[in-house]
């Protein structure tokens, strides 16, 4: 018989008292009464719930560093990246979703007995980091993210566009042992191949026309920090070679130089592609997937997220609302239901576009759901007829702006994926990275 102990609040969902499937339970409802149990007994497991007011960091590493507590675990019907950073911090064998069973609670000990403790991680990140939701999807994000945040393994972070890439990347940075030096992101599908080389590597004076002074690249620019490298899967394949010897060698050379440099750079690498598909395609090199893919982490398109989209938009909200000094305080049920209706190709990134134009919008304190501009980029949302209307401008508009606003409507309807959208406009994929620029189309944006 396995003896668990469970701190739980009388509002938490937690397995009832008795002998169960080999498990013999005992809650208690207090610190005080945790504490106690663990003095006058040996537990095979201990469970804290994180439900309510009973208990603090400090409570919780003082009861997991009791050698009587066995393997302990958190709970909480609200995984967050918080409650997997405190996780890390304390020692806990992994946090369970409540309700949870004792076969998950069982699960949980076998897997606790295979993998053992994990590395503790540094402070927990600010509430104004968006990795938000509390989906089985997101709470798998959470584990990896915390698992090797302060690691110093080239990672890839992989999935659809407006998913949340970068955020990953910066937590990552910021949770890492490297967080006193530069987050360094570059966009490799933004800038010109002929530039990129450049952007990366750095360049000596008139190694070529135009480059008047020697320049630092990216990667020096990085040192003792993160090198961010987004949409990955654009590289051409004579970049990926010179990214590939600088990964392995951990040296540099600019272009138009001679000498080798050393660089001391953790390397973060995203993509929406499917990389293995790449490689079957002759478009992206097997070495370097597997050399980027040390670790991987998938991201989920937010249509995965169940019960998400709902918590993300409130928190949007609340943002734009201090961001815009609007009053709003709320969001009505069909509101959000229209919300949890539409399909989101553009993920994160639409909805926070969404409730930013909401708040704006909004003339009251509660945001109504004809305050909601969804139009084509959730399909959903729309009437096949509503779908297919043309956009009308005013004969006043600029040509410019008529341009602007319809590259804008293109890259909101293929994601934010610049080859995607440059194939619907019939221009280069270059030419459209300019004109994104250009017009100051920033993620806000698309």
């Amino acid at each position: 018989m396995s003896h668990v102990l469970i701190l739980s609040a009388q509002e938490a969902s937690a397995p009832v008292e008795g002998d169960i499937a080999g498990f013999r339970l005992e809650v208690v409802d207090s610190a005080g009464g945790l504490f106690d149990r663990l003095r006058h007994g040996e537990w095979r497991a201990t469970v804290i719930s994180l439900v309510g007011h009973l208990v603090d960091e400090e409570i919780v590493a003082r009861a997991a560093a009791e050698a009587s507590a066995g393997a302990v675990f958190l709970s909480t019907p609200h995984p967050s990246l918080q409650t997997a950073l405190l996780s890390e911090r304390v020692g806990a064998m992994a946090v369970l979703h409540e309700p949870f069973t004792v076969d998950q609670l069982a699960k949980g000990l076998s897997e606790a007995t295979n993998e053992g403790h994990e590395i503790p991680l540094g402070d927990a990140t600010g509430p104004d980091v968006p990795l938000i939701g509390s989906s089985p999807a997101m709470a798998a994000v959470f584990g990896l993210v915390a698992r090797v945040a302060r690691s110093s393994s080239t990672t890839l972070i992989s999935g659809e566009s407006g998913t949340g890439k970068e955020v990953v990347a910066r937590v990552l940075h910021q949770e890492g042992e490297r967080a006193s030096g530069p987050f360094v992101a570059v966009n490799c599908a933004a800038i010109p191949e002929q530039l990129l080389e450049s952007e990366l590597f750095g360049h000596e004076k008139g190694a070529f026309t135009g480059a008047v002074a020697t320049r630092q690249g990216r990667f020096e620019r990085a040192n003792g920090g993160t090198l961010f490298l987004d949409e990955i899967g654009d590289m051409s394949l004579v970049l990926q070679a010179k990214l590939l010897r600088a990964l392995e060698e951990r040296v540099i050379e600019r272009v138009g130089g001679t000498g080798e440099r050393p660089i001391d750079v953790r390397v973060i690498a995203a993509t929406n592609r499917a990389l293995q598909s790449e490689i079957g395609l002759g478009r992206f090199r097997e070495d370097l997937f597997f050399r980027l893919s040390v670790v991987e982490i998938p991201l989920p398109p937010l249509r995965d997220r169940d019960g998400d989209i709902r918590e993300l938009a409130l928190h949007f909200a609340r943002h734009f609302a201090g961001v815009h000094g609007r009053p709003t305080h709320s969001i009505s049920e069909r509101a959000l239901e229209r919300l949890e209706d539409a399909s989101w190709p553009g993920n994160v990134r639409e909805l926070r576009n969404v409730l930013d134009r909401a708040v704006l919008l909004t003339t009251g304190e509660v945001i109504q759901s004809g305050s909601l501009r969804l139009g084509a980029a959730t399909p959903s949302a729309a009437s096949p007829q509503s779908a297919a209307a043309p956009f009308g401008y005013p004969e006043s508009t600029s040509l410019v702006d008529v341009e602007a606003d319809h590259i804008r409507r293109v890259l909101v309807a293929s994601g934010g994926q610049i080859g995607k959208a440059s194939g619907v406009l019939g221009i280069h994929r270059n030419t459209l990275a300019r004109k994104v620029q250009e017009y100051g189309l920033d993620e806000s944006d698309v």
